[in-house]
């Protein structure tokens, strides 16, 4: 049997290629975990801070939103200084500096310095997601690139389960300074293991040229109907994760059923991004979107009309639909940016949803003291369905 040599433009082949890829692969997804993880243990301590800092409910939107919003509008600068100084370099660097912030802030007297921590740690959080996500795509390559987005995208949700978990059993025993200060040795430790992982700059520009010379990223004109499918996709689900608690308890639940339909939400949610990203890689990108974003707006519905103990059993479905969507997304990125613009492309998508995320709640709470809550859930609903006709346009440049 005759075995056709590798190509050398192409450079290794592919066994020798496997361990980069590996490397990449669980560096990404540890600095996934490690940044989401940071990012929503601050939820853990918004309450202590109220208490410590005597503040408004005002003013802990400000905390919250300090750190969020400056990690969604630096995104795009991540993504330009990184082709300057280096990805690992600023990845590293911006892993080392949500550290850093978390250190910072254990050692704030006041809300001044509280806040500065939270801006220099949301500048350090902004290099994870358009960096991280490229070297997934750039070590990998066709229906690979979705699976392996798919496991990046799901380690995200293990480091917002794991690290604020971790913190809270803290605060059970300790004050709300050493919970910080232990995200901020996490943060720090984490960027030192990322130094060893992450390839190096040459090893990733090499990836990058056999990427190019596969043919991947050949069609870049549906990435703005992929970033208008992505922002609706995050508007509504962060929009119906903020009315769901109202929701459930207009249907009698109480706190502790609230609590447990969160979880139920998250654990099918996590499982979404996972098996939505290999649903992607066989059955299309379109085909995956619709089914997830229509069975995500028929749920939507069925959550308004439906009684609390159906609705509790609908919970994981939801969650997957809900969440999943969000894995094939991401793969389609690399596929419509072209290899030498991952990082801006990366950028420019979470930027969108990111900031879609933070004012969709804004927007519909305003519908619904309008017109109640069942009619911002219904409206929200019927958003959703714009991403069909969005995705068909995604699903013509890719082929």
């Amino acid at each position: 049997m005759h075995i056709q040599p590798a190509d050398p433009a192409l450079g290794q082949s592919a066994d020798d290629e496997r361990p980069m890829r590996r490397r990449s692969l669980f560096a990404a997804c540890s600095a996934h975990a490690v940044h989401d993880g940071l990012t929503d243990a601050i939820y853990v301590l918004l309450p202590l801070w109220q208490a410590q800092f005597s503040i408004s409910y005002a003013m802990v939107g400000l905390l919250r939103g300090s750190y969020s919003g400056v990690m969604a509008g630096c995104q795009l600068m991540a993504g330009r200084l990184a082709r300057r100084w280096g990805r690992k370099r600023l990845l590293v660097g911006g892993t080392a500096l949500a550290g850093l912030a978390y250190l910072v802030a254990s050692q704030a007297g006041g809300m001044g310095w509280l806040l500065f921590a939270l801006v220099l740690g949301g500048l350090g959080a902004s290099t994870q997601h358009p960096l991280a996500s490229s070297l997934v795509a750039d070590s990998h390559e066709g229906g690979k690139v979705k699976e392996a987005l798919s496991h990046y995208n799901f380690a995200g949700d293990i480091g917002k389960t794991l690290i604020p978990g971790l913190v809270g059993l803290l605060l059970a025993a300790a004050s709300w300074q050493a919970g910080a200060g232990l995200l901020g040795v996490i943060g720090v430790a984490s960027a030192a293991l990322l130094w060893r992982l992450i390839p190096s700059d040459a090893q990733l520009r090499a990836a990058q040229r056999k990427s190019s010379a596969r043919g991947a990223g050949a069609a870049r004109g549906g990435m703005w109907a992929l970033l208008s499918t992505g922002t609706i996709d995050s508007a509504v689900r962060m929009g119906f994760l903020t009315f769901l608690p109202f929701l459930l308890q207009d249907k009698g639940a109480g706190a502790a059923g609230i609590g447990v339909a969160l979880s139920l939400l998250f654990v099918g949610g996590a499982f979404g991004k996972l098996l939505c990203g290999y649903l992607g890689a066989r059955v299309g990108m379109m085909k995956t979107v619709w089914l997830t974003e229509a069975t995500t707006s028929l749920c939507i519905l069925l959550a308004v009309w439906l009684p609390l103990s159906w609705l509790m059993a609908m919970l994981p479905l939801l969650g997957l639909a809900l969440n999943g969507t969000s894995s094939v997304l991401y793969g389609a990125v690399p596929e419509l940016a072209g290899a030498d613009r991952r990082d801006h492309a990366f950028a420019l998508f979470y930027t969108g949803t990111i900031g879609a995320g933070a004012l969709s709640p804004v927007l519909f709470g305003r519908l619904g003291d309008l017109a109640g809550i069942t009619a911002a859930l219904e409206v929200l609903a019927a958003v959703l369905l714009l991403t069909l006709p969005l995705s068909w346009v995604v699903q013509k440049n890719l082929e």
